[in-house]
């Protein structure tokens, strides 16, 4: 390694006493020969290549792993044991949700819960009276959203905006029949869980594409 170093350092003396003796046309081939032979002692540098293996992060054990698989999938997977009832819900609507979200799911100024179909509702007769009063909410989650799951998914990650994952499963279930009921989905007797959340037809179902 010395002697390359060396011999680069003669090379950019050459160099230089060149450019002082005006003889620029030799200046592209000294610089042509220095990179070349900088490449040479890069590659000879070290006769086996290693891998570079990047120290960061720790490795995770898969009961470490299994506190942040939360996602629920639409056939069920990751649902969590639990039951809640619409009534429960409404309670529980009226103290953690009615605020941003307005009484009936309608108001806002968050996104819409329940109503018509916003934006797929073109033949409406009422639709420009609805985009009047409310501008802003054109799009509801009962009425876009294309399974039920997906909607208690959301509430338990990201709700309420203030205390996100502050509620446990039962109070998720309970919130996601109240809102299911704003959009005539549920009736005020039922309660659900795991497997009744599957046997609920979302409208907007027959609106999206689900790959296989």
């Amino acid at each position: 390694m010395f002697d390359r170093c060396y011999v680069c350092a003669r090379m950019l003396n050459t160099v230089a006493v060149t450019l002082l003796a005006g003889k620029a046309s030799y200046v592209v081939l000294l610089f042509g020969a220095l990179l070349l032979g900088i490449q040479t002692t890069l590659l000879r540098a070290e006769d086996t290549p290693q891998l570079l293996t990047p120290e960061l992060g720790e490795p995770l054990h898969p009961s470490d792993i299994e506190n942040y698989e939360i996602t629920i999938f639409p056939n069920g997977k990751n649902l969590p044991e639990g039951q809640g009832t619409v009534a429960q819900g409404e309670v529980l609507y009226q103290t953690q949700c009615a605020m941003c979200h307005g009484k009936k799911g309608i108001e806002g100024p968050a996104a819409r819960l329940a109503g018509s179909d916003g934006w797929f509702s073109f033949r409406d007769p009422l639709r420009v009276l609805r985009i009047r009063k409310h501008p802003v909410l054109l799009i509801s989650v009962g009425s876009m959203w294309p399974f039920a799951t997906t909607i208690f998914d959301y509430i338990r990650r990201a709700m309420p905006h203030q205390a996100p994952k502050s509620l446990n499963n039962d109070e998720v279930y309970a919130l996601t029949a109240y809102i299911l009921h704003l959009n005539d989905l549920l009736n005020t007797a039922t309660q659900l869980d795991k497997h009744s959340i599957l046997e609920i037809n979302m409208p907007g179902k027959a609106r999206s594409v689900i790959a296989d």
